[in-house]
């Protein structure tokens, strides 16, 4: 009996013959009904409801293929306990992402943000928008792997100089300067954009926490498109309150979708996007690509050739 790739996705008759080609002994099929759990060696995507069969003592799972550069919501520690590989799609989103980011950036520091409001009242006026220059901004990006590193050269080639936060603070290419972890209270409180795009892991689960809102720079923005877990929502909404940050741009929150009556909703001083700034083009053709890559190697070895998740650091 053949083994079984199960997809939580459908994919174009082209991609199919591709998967069929580089693995003729494997079986895909994205339906449950009737379906040979024992003979499921790797999915694409991951679902709540096939855990109890391809993660139970007879299961064959070598493999899982994540659609998503996160993983934090899948059941790591079995996945450990079991010996499963796990790959991400790490990459696939940056370009995407960071355009998302600079549109941003740029919304506020050309007044976009204001004059959306006030063409909302019907109001004509200038006086209360403020106009900066980008290439006179301290802007601290926060991760700096695929998603980072595309901003910072779409940044760099405007002129600007971004900073850059990453684990050791070791330097990377098209940051002026980097920075460790733990010295992001410390950066934060000169910069004029603070954008997190790190994983969501135990050290980073509220890291962006009342104590960081309070010591960030007054007239900074806060831009999150990495995890919605990352920020204490409650010490956001109160620092947006306060005036401890100018204002927040947010496209990734900690309940999803953001619930009707939520106090971000309400807040003049928070713009909100419904977690669409991965939202990429030709995204099909991207992910195949690391897929069938990983799927070559795979067949041959029984090993991964990009993007493999440690499963103790969870990225």
């Amino acid at each position: 009996m053949s083994k079984i790739i199960l997809s939580s996705r459908e994919f174009k008759e082209e991609w199919l013959a591709e998967i069929a080609k580089k693995a003729p002994e494997y079986h895909f099929t994205t339906t449950t009904e009737k379906l040979d759990w024992s003979s499921v060696t790797l999915t694409i995507g991951w679902s709540k409801e096939w855990e109890e069969h391809l993660l139970s003592a007879d299961s064959t799972l070598k493999w899982v293929q994540s659609i998503s550069a996160g993983v934090d919501t899948l059941p790591l520690a079995k996945f450990r306990e079991k010996n499963i590989l796990l790959s991400n799609s790490s990459g696939i989103h940056a370009q995407a992402i960071a355009e998302h980011v600079l549109a941003a950036i740029l919304m506020t520091t050309r007044g976009f943000t204001q004059t959306i409001k006030n063409q909302s009242l019907e109001r004509w006026s200038a006086q209360d928008i403020h106009f900066r220059y980008l290439t006179e901004q301290e802007i601290l990006i926060v991760g700096t792997g695929h998603i980072g590193q595309k901003l910072a050269e779409l940044l760099q080639a405007l002129g600007a100089a971004p900073v850059g936060i990453n684990t050791s603070g070791h330097p990377v290419a098209d940051f002026s300067k980097t920075y460790s972890l733990d010295q992001l209270e410390e950066v934060s409180q000169k910069a004029d954009f603070v954008i997190n795009i790190l994983p969501l892991t135990p050290e980073t689960t509220h890291l962006y926490n009342s104590d960081f809102f309070e010591t960030m720079n007054p007239t900074g923005t806060f831009i999150n498109v990495g995890r919605g877990a990352s920020v204490d929502t409650s010490a956001l909404v109160a620092a947006l309150k306060n005036g401890q940050i100018q204002q927040a741009l947010l496209d990734v929150f900690e309940e999803e979708p953001l619930p009707q009556g939520h106090p971000l909703w309400q807040l003049e001083n928070c713009i909100i996007t419904p977690h669409i700034s991965g939202m990429t083009p030709h995204f099909q053709k991207a992910f195949l690509e690391i897929f069938l890559n990983n799927l070559s190697c795979f067949v041959a070895t029984g090993e991964l050739a990009q993007n493999q998740v440690s499963l103790t650091e969870g990225y």
